[in-house]
């Protein structure tokens, strides 16, 4: 029963996300940016979707159900800071730059090298994202439908491909409104029924009020404040959340749209979190059974109740999923392989070619979702290396105009050397064993958790500071950036009548 009304909502997503597909009418600006016709609502809900996705709330109650509420909250509140700077400081002027990925705005600002390298590490992030969101799809089929984990990775990223690779942002944005209508209701629904049935326990030292799991290193103080760091500001170069911000069809309504979805973040993450607790001290369901939100839908909640909660994750999920595997293959064949939009009649390359590149992008993400199944902590690892490697460059260079290309390249391979090099010698990821890259060695111990992130993300923007003092970008690279914005205007406006632009 309980799989077969996740199944029904999974299958309204891929109708609703299909049916729009016609709006997308041959040019790969409606596939990308939606035609830059966004309202509040859609790009509101969107964000919020993409935001609220398996990590938030599988790998939220996992982590909280260990370590305590800031442990596992963070993850959404992590992001909840992410949309609230970014509405403070970014949705407006990225808006009006016209974009069409994020990666745009490094050849822009710092030209193609800088793009090329900006674009491999979005890619390797958001793979690591998408997988992330796969982790708890697969472990969903795995409880409620007896179907091996492995194969329910790939049923669920085939469900995602299929909507994404018709409709695109315009896809994304419509089945978020159902994805997100969906997980409010489950949230508020689980909360209120754990309140009512066992009440809300919070163990000692565990609660949100309980400074010590921010203060104290024994008690995760680091790791928790890397978690909060590398999504409160690494998650800025979210390439996901920016191609929904592209699609806004003003400033002021990107900006208004990432308040409301920094509201919604937060008050879900807490809502599950709080579950979370209750759930471990009430019942004394453990992350030994499982994911800890699956038993307790599985063995404790109401069907109709389990079957709204899953639904609203497998929703989440999906949304997450098809923005991240939307933004990646743009990002591949626009700012990798340099193909470009026309619309001057025939087939539009750049629409062509990005929705022949999510296969590959697909596959990628399957086999890491497969190779290291954690949900929060492959979320937290993706924009921890963004933290690293390029949060400086964007958010600092969107203000700062002194700092050039050296500034950038400086930071990006500062950053990411060093974070590598954490990676690979630190034997735990916040709080569980390093399993992805890990050399065993005496230098680094498991107290270092979470301090890489911090130190790798002290070198990235010390770098990008102290090389911008030192060297101040040249005319020619103020010239070069004028011109870019020129050519971007002129490929964003070109019409049927016009010439092609090429690639």
């Amino acid at each position: 029963m309980i799989i077969l009304g996740v199944g029904l909502t999974v299958l309204v997503v891929l109708i609703v996300g299909i049916a729009v597909a016609r709006k997308i009418d041959g040019d790969s600006a409606n596939y990308l940016v939606a035609g830059r016709r966004l309202g509040v609502p859609l790009v509101a809900v969107s964000l919020t979707a993409a935001a609220v996705d398996a990590n938030a709330t599988v790998g939220n109650t996992d982590l909280t159900s260990q370590f305590g509420f800031w442990a596992g909250a963070s993850l959404a509140i992590g992001l909840a800071i992410c949309l609230l700077l970014t509405g403070l400081f970014l949705a407006k002027p990225m808006n009006r730059m016209k974009l069409f990925t994020l990666a745009d705005y490094f050849r822009i600002r710092y030209g193609r090298t800088t793009e090329v390298l900006a674009s491999a590490l979005m890619l390797l992030s958001f793979t690591t994202l998408l997988a992330g969101n796969l982790v708890a799809c697969g472990y969903l089929l795995e409880r409620f439908a007896n179907v091996p984990y492995e194969w329910g990775v790939i049923v669920s990223v085939a469900l995602v491909l299929a909507y994404t690779i018709a409709g695109g942002l315009f896809s994304d944005a419509y089945t978020a409104v159902i994805q997100t209508a969906i997980t409010v209701v489950a949230a508020i629904a689980l909360f209120w029924w754990v309140a009512v049935s066992f009440g809300i326990v919070v163990p000692p030292g565990m609660g949100p009020f309980d400074v010590g799991q921010l203060t104290d290193p024994a008690q995760g103080a680091p790791i928790n404040w890397a978690t909060l760091i590398a999504l409160g500001i690494g998650d800025i170069v979210a390439i996901d959340f920016m191609q929904r911000i592209f699609g806004a069809k003003s400033p002021e309504v990107a900006r208004r749209a990432c308040f409301i979805g920094a509201a919604g973040t937060a008050v879900i993450g807490t809502l599950f979190a709080l579950v979370a607790l209750s759930a471990s001290a009430v019942l004394g369901i453990t992350v030994e059974d499982g994911p800890v939100l699956f038993t307790l839908l599985d063995e404790y909640a109401p069907p109709l109740l389990a079957i709204l909660v899953l639904s609203g994750i497998v929703a989440a999920s999906f949304s997450t999923a098809s923005g991240a595997i939307l933004a990646t293959s743009a990002i591949a064949v626009r700012n990798i392989f340099n193909v470009r939009r026309v619309v001057s009649g025939g087939a539009d390359p750049l629409l062509r070619w990005t929705r022949l590149a999510m296969i590959p992008i697909v596959v990628i993400g399957s086999f890491l979702a497969i190779r290291v199944s954690q949900t929060g902590i492959l979320l937290t690892l993706a924009f921890d290396l963004m933290l690293a490697c390029l949060a400086a460059p964007f958010i600092l260079g969107v203000f700062w105009k002194r700092p050039g290309v050296v500034a950038a390249l400086a930071s990006v391979i500062a950053g990411f050397a060093v974070r590598m090099v954490f990676l690979v010698l630190t034997p735990t990821l916040y709080g569980v064993p390093n399993d992805l890259l890990y050399v065993e060695n005496t230098l680094i111990g498991a107290d270092f958790d979470g301090w890489a992130t911090l130190v790798a993300a002290a070198v990235g923007f010390g770098t990008y500071a102290l090389v911008g003092f030192a060297r101040q970008r040249s005319a020619s690279e103020e010239l070069e950036e004028l011109a870019e914005l020129e050519r971007l205007e002129v490929e964003r406006t070109r019409r049927e009548d016009l010439e092609p632009v090429g690639a």
